[in-house]
């Protein structure tokens, strides 16, 4: 790792026990996901998790898409080795053949004549006990240059990424194939390209005809670059350059993949695009798929984009004068002077503007303190600052300094065991509390004493509950400390502490993806002379899969929310009306606080760090006022989907007819591993063809979907021209599960318009505009099974200039998932979502005014699955 601060493992969704610490560490293109869900008893023991679907018979179980790729079983993520070879379409793909969470990495396998109708075929290259197989490409030897092959049969080559169980080390390696596929060898001469890096994957190879040699793109993840290398014979290779840092760097930099299209602006000429996944930091949150355009000399890759000139604006603290210029410093943390760069033990401090920046640093992440500005009249529209450092958000009412209120202590967990009574089951059977940080974990911080609850003996992947003895409620509260993971109770795989009254979960408290324990307060007034235990509950195996707990006590005073925030707050009036935190990533992004609403106020900003664990600290600079918002790297980034379930987006090699086609994995690992799917868990996006327009003098990727899947359509279409949507919602003569709709509105007097799918039971997914924020989004906020995470609710939006409020919408509803092209394809947005099965109606809807439909095609999808047994 790069730097030496507490910040340096990037998320707790990176870590594992040492036998499997490659892993962590490294797959984005491999994250560990979760266990199976423990259902809403207080047993401990494993069930069917809340809102799986049941058996059924094989591809037509609740959520099983019909026209995107799953696998008759278990996981998958990443779709690898896409190439097309004599008549057939191979998609490889991550997966685990011994069950429904991430784990036992291994190269699954898949066929199609025709892009629709696939065929699983056995798995293609397993792990084996020394290494995982990780993401990676294939590519048709045609001229023999391995020596693999022979004359009329050339070797499929896979070149994936191997990685090291025991060391965590991530090296690319190869594995070749004479019967197209059906068949590997792993090359005695493995690996091919090792340089020592436990961060260094998901390799794209093709052939690159200029130079008459194979070129490689590969990631460098933690350091937000792609690296390119050549080689004559793909066992031999020379590093050639690096791109990057570039666009958006807020999460590990995965599954990168360069390629030439045609280019709009000089017909008869080619423009590269580099595609390049990050997890976390998408435009959605969570995983995404970003691009950039730009020219490539057979060395090195150059991008389109020009450097980022922020808006000027008044200055209100730019930290270069050598002091903090009025500024007011307490605590420890931020120093008696600006820093310039990185502090002792601190690496990777970048973004920041002039010489100097405030940096909480001052310590390590163990200082804390506040940096406060003095007052300034806010008369400029919008404040714009930039800000790194730990994602601790501020949360309203929280305090700095509390304590426990007196009360009694129920546990403390001191001892040499969890307590008197205390019982332990799973892989926590026979052990007691931590003292603190366990191997490979982020620090602790935020506990009582020297000992705690920690899940993580044996990384994310232990399981169990740990619950105490029977007692008698005898106060108002029942205060504690509780950190970890965010999964909570009812959902799946969840990571809680339960307070269980009658056998029956009354009470109970989750993580926030933080290994800083925070105050929770139960009122248990209503309880009183009841009898209760206290369940702590790790069933997760997946990223954060772990639960801290400590100072269980009895009071007649709720604690108050403890501060742990690493944030930029603005005070106005004493309160605190806007705040901003970093992204876990020590490079400063630009920040924008839209000011219209606090015209003629007078304000003040307070950088504050109130955190001691990992990550803890924030880093600012360049606050300015001014009449226009500075955008993020996020915002400034390119990306091929604004949904938030399409991530490691490649393409396949050798395409019919120069065609360029891309397969993304639909799903995002916020949640990958909770979705309520059995006994499948994961889907592909639809195959997509590729192409440049021209937006605004600058090259812009476009989206279709493949037009083999019009073979799909079916049944009865319904068309409807020049309708009225008047206000409110209005009921379409069509319903369906799978299909495949085009829809034209014009805005009339509606602010917002659109359609609604899946519609019943309370359920609806809105794919609509937005007229006056000019946004075009998918509110799954009501679209049925949600509550297995908190980040799954919500709306995805892309900005998208419709004159006269005229949009266009291309809709592909399948089972569990929406996939929505509009703007000539430029904009796409996908997601999944998990009605109820009855819910299969088709509403028009118009907020604020009238509407109209100017055209509706709305065709039915056939299955392209076969009817009875799985395809093998």
């Amino acid at each position: 790792m790069r730097r030496t601060d507490s910040g340096s493992i990037p998320s707790s969704k990176r870590r594992l026990n040492a036998t499997i610490l490659a892993a962590v560490v490294a797959s984005g293109c491999g994250l560990p996901l979760s266990a199976p869900a423990l259902a809403a008893d207080t047993s401990g023991g494993a069930s069917t998790a809340p809102g799986t679907a049941g058996t059924s018979s094989p591809y037509s179980e609740t959520y099983r898409p019909q026209f995107h790729f799953t696998p008759a079983k278990n996981w998958m993520n990443d779709p690898n080795g896409l190439v097309y070879y004599q008549g057939e379409y191979h998609m490889f793909f991550q997966y685990n053949p011994s069950g429904d969470t991430w784990g036992n990495m291994s190269w699954g396998h898949a066929v199609s004549t025709d892009l629709v109708h696939w065929t699983e075929l056995p798995l293609a290259i397993p792990q084996d006990d020394k290494d995982m197989i990780f993401s990676g490409s294939a590519v048709i030897d045609k001229d023999n240059t391995t020596g693999f092959g022979r004359p009329g049969n050339p070797a499929m080559v896979a070149i994936y990424t191997a990685a090291d169980k025991a060391t965590g080390k991530q090296s690319q390696a190869l594995a070749y194939s004479t019967d197209k596929g059906r068949t590997f060898t792993k090359y005695a001469g493995n690996p091919v390209l090792d340089i020592g890096s436990n961060n260094f994957r998901d390799p794209k190879v093709f052939w690159y005809e200029a130079g008459h040699e194979w070129l490689m793109s590969a990631a460098l993840s933690d350091q937000h670059k792609v690296a390119f290398y050549s080689s004559p014979d793909l066992k031999t290779w020379t590093h050639l350059s690096d791109f990057g840092p570039a666009g958006a760097t807020g999460g590990a930099w995965e599954c990168p993949d360069l390629f030439p299209l045609p280019d709009p602006a000089n017909p008869g000429k080619q423009k590269w695009v580099l595609m390049v996944n990050i997890s976390p930091g998408g435009i959605a949150g969570g995983s995404g798929v970003q691009y950039f355009t730009g020219n490539f000399d057979g060395t090195t890759f150059t991008s389109d984009d020009k450097p980022y000139i922020p808006p000027a604006g008044a200055s209100v603290g730019s930290f270069d004068d050598g002091s903090f210029d009025g500024w007011q410093a307490t605590g420890a943390a931020f120093g008696t002077a600006p820093a310039t760069g990185n502090l002792p033990g601190q690496g990777g401090v970048s973004g920041w503007v002039g010489t100097g920046l405030a940096n909480s640093f001052n310590g390590g992440d163990a200082s804390t303190g506040t940096l406060t500005s003095p007052d300034f009249a806010i008369n400029r529209s919008h404040l714009n600052f930039l800000a790194g450092g730990g994602n601790h958000p501020y949360v309203p009412g929280s305090v700095t300094g509390n304590t426990l209120p007196a009360g009694t202590t129920f546990a403390d967990f001191e001892g040499a065991t969890y307590g008197t009574g205390w019982q332990a089951t799973g892989d926590f059977t026979g052990t007691g509390p931590a003292a603190g940080t366990l191997a490979n974990q982020q620090q602790v911080s935020g506990y009582q004493g020297s000992q705690l609850i920690n899940t993580y003996i044996n990384g994310d992947i232990s399981t169990g509950t740990i619950s105490s003895p029977s007692f008698t409620v005898s106060s108002k509260y029942i205060n504690l400390l509780v950190g970890g993971g965010d999964h909570p109770w009812g959902a799946a795989n969840p990571t809680s502490v339960n307070l269980v009254v009658d056998g029956k979960v009354v009470q109970t408290a989750t993580g926030q993806n933080s290994e800083s324990l925070n105050t929770v307060a139960w009122d248990v007034s209503a309880y009183q002379g009841k009898t209760a235990s206290i369940q702590v509950v790790d069933q997760n195996s997946s990223g954060w899969g772990h639960i801290l707990a400590d100072q269980v006590t009895f009071a007649d005073q709720p604690v108050a929310l403890r501060a742990t925030d690493t944030s930029v707050k603005l005070v106005v009036d004493g309160q605190v009306v806007r705040s901003a935190t970093g992204h876990d990533s020590e490079t400063l992004d630009w920040n924008s606080w839209d000011l219209s609403d606090i015209q003629g106020k007078t304000g003040h900003v307070e950088i504050t760090d109130n955190n001691t664990g990992g990550w803890g600290h924030v880093t600012a600079d360049q606050f300015n006022l001014s009449d226009t918002a500075a955008q993020s790297s996020v915002q400034r980034a390119h990306w091929a989907d604004y949904g938030k379930d399409n991530y490691a987006g490649v393409t396949f090699n050798d395409a019919p007819g120069g065609k360029r086609i891309m397969i993304g994995w639909m799903n995002n690992w916020d949640y990958s591993g909770s979705i309520p799917t059995s006994p499948w868990r994961s889907a592909m996006t639809v195959p997509r063809e590729l192409s440049l327009q021209t937006v605004d003098g600058a090259p812009r990727l476009a989206q279709t979907s493949v037009n083999q899947l019009s073979q799909l359509t079916t049944g009865p279409s319904l068309h409807k021209e020049k309708m009225p949507v008047p206000a409110g919602s209005t009921v379409l003569p069509a319903t369906g599960k799978a299909m495949d709709i085009t829809a034209s509105f014009a805005a009339g007097t509606a602010s917002s318009y659109g359609l609604k799918v899946r519609t019943g039971s309370g359920q609806e997914t809105l794919i609509g505009y937005e007229n006056k924020a000019g946004q075009v989004y998918i509110d799954r906020t009501k679209s049925g099974a949600a509550g297995f995470s908190s980040s799954f609710p919500g709306v995805q939006t892309a900005a998208l200039k419709a004159t006269g409020g005229a949009v266009t919408l291309h809709i592909l509803v399948d089972w569990s998932s929406v996939e929505v092209f509009t703007d000539d394809g430029k904009i796409v947005l996908t997601d999944q979502i998990f009605p109820d099965p009855s819910s299969q109606g088709i509403e028009a809807y118009s907020n604020g005014g009238n509407a109209v439909l100017t055209s509706l095609d709305v065709k039915q999808m056939q299955s392209a699955w076969p009817s009875g047994s799985p395809k093998q």
